[in-house]
């Protein structure tokens, strides 16, 4: 059994490596996309009771590339809070392209 991770750095090359296909990775962009752009609406039309739907948007994206693509089981089980950082710290990575599809 792998030993728990005990820094941010260290899962974050971890986390590197469980994204390493392309259409993952579009799968993951598009997912906390849509959760930003989700949570701008939330938050400028006031309707808070749609909250429950952005971690369905996120997930679902992300999840379909690593069960499909990637054919491993996401960090998120394991290392929620991290994990959620990684995909936004991934996001914007990609974004200004300091990281490639």
């Amino acid at each position: 059994m792998m030993e728990r991770m005990k820094s941010y750095p260290e899962f974050y090359k971890f986390y590197l490596t469980e994204h390493k296909n392309k259409t993952s990775r579009i799968l993951h962009f598009i997912g906390t996309m849509f959760f930003f752009l989700f949570l701008i609406y939330i938050v400028l039309t006031s309707k808070f009771e749609l909250w429950w739907i952005l971690p369905l948007i996120g997930y679902g994206f992300a999840w379909i590339g690593h069960f499909f693509f990637e054919k491993n089981k996401p960090a998120t089980f394991k290392y929620p809070f991290w994990s959620l950082i990684s995909d936004f710290k991934l996001f914007f990575e990609l974004l200004v392209r300091k990281e490639k599809f």
